[in-house]
């Protein structure tokens, strides 16, 4: 893997019926990704605190390629599939790093 580390931001908002599958749902796709995918360098999920079905992720890839590759894996498309009817929008934001560290 060579390159700029991808890093961006997808805000969720989230069927209220639905919220408690989806949650499941994601946490089993970020720790497959995790395990899986030498690319993924970070996957966060939060949700905002007043309005529960309001989810945020901030996601880490090594490279632009990597990237790519999750888009690809089986793991994600599965959970792309079975959320596809709760996620009532999706944004996708590229950013840019200004300090990222966590603990080991």
């Amino acid at each position: 893997m060579s390159g700029k580390p991808v890093v961006r931001m997808a805000e969720l908002e989230i069927d209220p019926e639905t919220l408690e599958t989806y949650r499941a749902l994601l946490a089993q796709e970020i720790e497959a990704s995790l395990a899986l995918e030498d690319g993924v360098l970070s996957l966060s999920a939060v949700s905002i605190r007043d309005n529960p079905n309001q989810i945020r992720i901030l996601e880490v890839y090594a490279d632009q390629e990597a990237y790519e590759a999750h888009l690809q894996t089986s793991h994600f498309l599965k959970y792309k599939r079975e959320t596809a009817g709760m996620v009532i929008s999706l944004t996708l934001i590229d950013v840019d790093p200004i300090a990222m560290r966590a603990k080991p």
